[in-house]
């Protein structure tokens, strides 16, 4: 009777571990991915770390990205400080939505259908500019 009852409570013990461990995998089962977590393992402590983060597409096209790139002095001899960049492309690969933020400001950039189309806006140091472009080059600068 003793060995009845030690291999009923193995079971169940056994039984509460699987049911704990499926509980914090993923499942893939005829294409569907299902996620199996538990709200402690999605809990606000968690942390995704890393020096950048890209998202690709089916195709393994790079479809958004967010980049640290350090400081750098330009062709014209201007220094460009450290800039943390997030990039949302579209299919042809062509950044249509550009945030950045850096030490002196940030801008954010948006891309129209063709080159050179977009609108800028940034806050740089002590001055704010918005910044149009129409598909035949032509620009309007707008500054308080």
């Amino acid at each position: 009777m003793k060995l009845q009852r030690l291999l009923i409570a193995l079971s169940i013990f056994n039984l509460g571990l699987l049911v704990f461990l499926l509980a914090q995998i993923e499942v893939r089962f005829l294409g569907f991915r299902f996620l199996l977590r538990s709200a402690e393992v999605n809990a606000a402590g968690s942390v995704l770390r890393g020096r950048a983060l890209e998202i690709t597409d089916e195709e393994g096209r790079v479809r958004a990205s967010i980049q640290l790139h350090p400081a750098s002095v330009l062709p014209d001899g201007t220094t460009y400080p450290e800039t943390v960049l997030l990039r949302l492309i579209n299919s042809q690969g062509r950044p249509n939505v550009k945030i950045a933020a850096t030490e002196d400001g940030s801008a954010l950039a948006l891309g129209g259908e063709s080159d050179p189309t977009h609108v800028a806006i940034a806050a740089r140091g002590t001055t704010t500019s918005l910044t149009l472009i129409n598909k035949d080059g032509q620009q309007q600068l707008i500054k308080p």
